[in-house]
């Protein structure tokens, strides 16, 4: 009896060793599908991450181009201010120079040579026909 005793613990031992083994299997086989899960989401990570990168680098080119941008047109903005000040001034100065008696002299004394009447050049200086025809007299 003892023996059967014995052998009974033996066999449920073994049993027990057996059920041990078949739970270490499972559990390593469970370990193992984790593992590649884990490097699978890593990788996934590690591409997440090169792309967020690659959108930082771009953001940042984006906004270095359109700082640059912003200057360029400052400049341009600061020349086309100059060019009309300068156009201002010279349209005075045409104007100055369009209202000198000098000058319009000169509109009435050529259009006479070209063989304009008093009233077309009257017209084209901006002048009466009176004011013309006194300047026409003045210079035969």
């Amino acid at each position: 009896m003892n023996e059967t005793i014995f052998i009974i613990l033996i066999i449920g031992c073994s049993v027990l060793e057996l059920l041990l083994l078949g739970g270490a299997l499972i559990f390593y086989i469970r370990l193992k599908r984790s593992q590649v899960l884990m490097n699978t989401l890593q990788e996934n990570q590690q591409t997440l991450l090169a792309r967020i990168e690659m959108n930082a680098r771009l953001e940042r080119e984006i906004v270095a181009t359109f700082a640059q941008r912003q200057a360029e047109l400052r400049e341009l903005d600061s020349k086309l201010e100059q060019r009309a000040t300068d156009l201002r001034r010279l349209m005075e100065q045409a104007e100055g120079i369009a209202r000198s008696p000098q000058f319009l002299r000169e509109i009435i004394i050529n259009g006479r040579k070209k063989g304009l009447s008093p009233r077309q050049i009257a017209r084209n200086a901006g002048l009466s026909v009176d004011e013309v025809e006194l300047i026409l007299a003045q210079n035969p």
